[in-house]
């Protein structure tokens, strides 16, 4: 066993503090429980935030919860390829390499009406949750080959069963606002779409970086309780579902165990390229989509629909990733 090293008064293993986990969004929710785990267990945990105000009275919650001074906050607007760029620059300046990268903020405004436009006048849905990731993946790839485990995971939603439907689809000429006049938006879709998008992207790139012993995976999260904020921002019949539903919904700290869990664990050190459920078991692509199946696959947690498996579909994101980011 490893001695212990007393920093700041406080208790770490020697070593563990080197481990340098980046999670996006790690202000909220999910985010905010991952980056306490992570803490608590001794990593060196960067907060890439956007909000800087909320953010760093979170960083003060963490620290002293964890009894880790190890935590940093980063600006990063991950829907913003500019901010991603300078993110990542004074990354590599001030830490040597990369073990762990969450892709864990999303962008999904309830009740927005309208398309909203990044910087780089990209739908901001697909900004944020499509190709903001893959930015990011590629500019950080060569920190990450420097760590001796290096691991992706991706937040996905059991919002892709939309896909079961033989009926959906990516939206491919829309991304950049170009029928905004002419198509409603509906935030739900896009969000689903561009979570789609993310999960063909896990595939591809895991193909991608194999190579380079980067693993990636995605985990779709189930159910979780909602925050007071979130509420706020639902229609009145979703706002009375969504306090009924909290009362059964797990605590966001219970899927940032499995955050910590993929990303650390020897179960999942040879695991990539895959899709992973809150139950940590590995999804499979559905063979039928018709009848009864089609019910077990929306009902159930076992079966990702066939269109993410699509080698066609996986070309179009990936090449369009790539043209966009200009990588």
């Amino acid at each position: 066993m490893q001695r212990p090293e007393r920093i700041n008064d406080k208790q770490f293993v020697i070593g563990m503090e080197n481990k340098i986990v980046i999670i996006t969004g790690a202000n909220s929710g999910i985010g905010k429980a991952a980056a306490l785990r992570f803490a608590s267990e001794g990593y060196r945990v960067i907060m890439a935030c956007r909000n800087m105000e909320i953010s760093k009275v979170v960083q003060i919650q963490i620290t002293e919860l964890s009894n880790n001074y190890n935590v940093d906050l980063m600006e990063l607007d991950v829907s913003s390829f500019d901010s991603i760029r300078k993110f990542c620059s004074e990354f590599k300046a001030k830490y040597p390499h990369l073990d762990i990268l969450i892709h864990n903020a999303a962008y999904l405004n309830y009740g927005e009406k309208e398309y909203k436009l990044s910087a780089e006048h990209i739908e901001l849905s697909f900004a944020t949750n499509t190709f903001g990731p893959f930015l990011l993946n590629n500019l950080l790839a060569d920190h990450l080959e420097k760590s001796q485990d290096p691991r992706i995971l991706n937040a996905c939603t059991t919002n892709i069963k939309n896909f079961f439907d033989p009926g959906r689809q990516i939206e491919f000429d829309n991304l950049r606002g170009e029928f905004r006049n002419t198509r409603r938006y509906n935030v739900y879709k896009m969000y689903g779409d561009s979570k789609m998008a993310l999960l063909i992207l896990t595939f591809k790139m895991a193909e991608e970086f194999k190579s380079r012993e980067i693993k990636v995976n995605a985990l779709q999260i189930n159910r979780v309780k909602l925050s007071k904020e979130t509420i706020k921002k639902l229609s009145s019949f979703w706002k009375v579902l969504a306090w009924a539903q909290n009362f059964t919904n797990p605590l966001p700290s219970g899927m940032a165990d499995n955050y910590f869990h993929i990303c650390t664990s020897n179960e999942f050190s040879n695991v990539t390229g895959q899709l992973i459920n809150h139950k940590r078991e590995i999804v499979q692509p559905s063979t039928k989509e018709k009848g009864i199946a089609q019910l077990k696959n929306i009902f159930g947690s076992s079966n990702y629909p066939k269109y993410a498996s699509d080698s066609q579909n996986a070309e179009k994101i990936w090449n369009l990733s790539t043209e966009l980011t200009n990588e």
